[in-house]
């Protein structure tokens, strides 16, 4: 029986990666193998919990972000110099396919499941090709259930995909560019059998929006909850959704009776001429005024929320920053994800700083061990480098220090009316990330803001 390797590379500890808790199993992996013929044999290792133990395999199945992306081509390495052919997948792959072939035997571009059983056949018949375009998956037929079996046992959450796509087409984001911009969503009753055969009660669901756009894929969503109701599932669970979701309340509601828990949301930044530049749309036609209501909305049923800050953006201020120091303690967002503002390969910002010459790290592949979020590989207009990151210790202090700190902890308990499972959530997140800013590169700068 032949041998295939699936690797996830291991990834810098910094940001909010340092934490286990922050981590969850590699679901690429597990449809890759899902889409593997019975006559292989298939091992899933994740170098975030594990050795790589470089055992003989027939092929070895790579994917990785750009942050873990020369760690992969260590591998690739690794296993080539021992004549074992090696196939690298995933977005960055996807996006920078021409620097990937370099370094491996071939590349899958895009979604996996309609090309892997060519690819292996052609590995078989030793016509292996460089590059393999993917397909677009239709969810409106049954699909493949990703092997979680494969999966080690030592994470603190499950993951699950219900949908792929996004029809936004934020500057700063590829996944329009990888998944394509229309929106598909999984059968509801394939969600429910793969969520029973789970083996965790946490379970992230990692739709880049599990609620969607529409009023036909909200109510999509309120038959994914209503049936995990009526399913008794008992599982907690975190998901990604839009700023909008909060103006349907029944949505809002139904996601807190399925087992909600906390809510990820891109508020991105205060400045509306900040997201009329990241093409933030629905966060402008929301309207910043709002985003207070938006957390309120929903923490009325126990919902957590986290939000998602950029920093980095062009013509920033100190007093923007205490701007928006304020709105995240004021607003009672109970955990804040504070990243900067990275020009990702794909990405429609990507080629602007390139056009503008604005990047300050480009010796590829070196380089993208630095696009992890944690530090600024971009030059903005009217703001220095060095007051960015000024700034964003300032914003972090803010949240952080004593007694703000244990404060916005036992304010975010009473906001999710005592909901055992969003308050250990928030305290867990807030723990991750304010250990994630106590060791940064920028702690020890001068906080002093002009």
């Amino acid at each position: 029986m032949k041998k295939l390797m699936l690797i996830n590379p291991r990834g810098p500890k910094a940001g909010f990666m340092r934490s286990a808790f922050s981590s969850w199993p590699p679901l690429g992996l597990a449809y890759v193998a899902a889409a593997t013929p019975p006559d292989w044999q298939v091992e899933i290792i994740d170098e975030d919990h594990e050795k790589i133990p470089f055992e003989p395999a027939d092929l070895v199945g790579i994917t990785a972000f750009s942050s873990r992306i020369n760690r992969a081509y260590e591998i690739a390495d690794a296993y080539r110099t021992k004549g074992i052919k090696v196939v690298l997948g995933g977005i960055h792959a996807s996006m920078a396919t021409e620097e990937a072939v370099r370094y491996v035997d071939a590349v899958v571009i895009g979604e996996v499941e309609n090309i892997w059983a060519k690819l292996l056949k052609d590995f078989e018949n030793g016509c292996l090709s460089q590059r393999y375009q993917g397909s677009v998956v239709d969810f409106s037929r049954p699909t493949l259930r990703p092997r979680h079996d494969l999966l080690r046992s030592n994470y603190v959450w499950d993951s699950i995909q219900t949908s792929r796509g996004c029809p936004f087409n934020c500057n700063f984001c590829s996944v329009s560019r990888y998944l394509g911009r229309e929106y598909r969503k999984r059968q509801v009753q394939e969600c429910i059998e793969e969520l029973k055969s789970l083996r965790r009660d946490w379970v992230l669901f990692v739709d880049d929006n599990l609620i969607g756009y529409t009023e036909e894929h909200r109510s999509t969503a309120e038959e994914l909850f209503s049936r995990m109701v009526d399913n008794k599932l008992n599982k907690r669970f975190w998901m990604q959704t839009s700023i909008n979701a909060a103006d349907d309340e029944r949505v809002v509601k139904l996601a807190a009776k399925a087992g909600c828990a906390f809510a990820f949301i891109g508020f991105e930044t205060t400045s509306e001429d900040s997201l009329r530049t990241m093409k933030k749309g629905i966060n402008l036609k929301v309207g910043v005024e709002r985003y207070t209501q938006v957390v309120k909305a929903f923490h009325k049923y126990g919902i957590g929320v986290m939000g998602g800050f950029i920093m980095g953006n062009n013509h920033e201020s100190s007093a923007y920053y205490r701007e928006i120091a304020d709105f995240m303690v004021r607003a009672g967002v109970d955990v804040c994800q504070v990243s900067f503002l990275t020009p990702y390969p794909g990405t429609a910002f990507m080629e602007q700083v390139l056009e503008e010459d604005r990047l300050l790290c480009k010796n590829f592949p070196k380089d993208w061990d630095k696009f992890n979020f944690s530090n600024m590989v971009q030059r903005p207009e009217g703001v220095s480098v060095e007051d960015v990151y000024k700034g964003v210790n300032y914003v972090k202090g803010r949240l952080y220090s004593f007694p703000a700190y244990q404060v916005r902890l036992l304010k975010s308990f009473l906001k999710v009316r005592g909901n055992r499972a969003s308050t250990y959530f928030s305290y867990k997140f807030n723990r991750v990330f304010r250990e994630a800013y106590l060791h940064a590169h920028y702690h020890a700068k001068v906080k002093h803001l002009r």
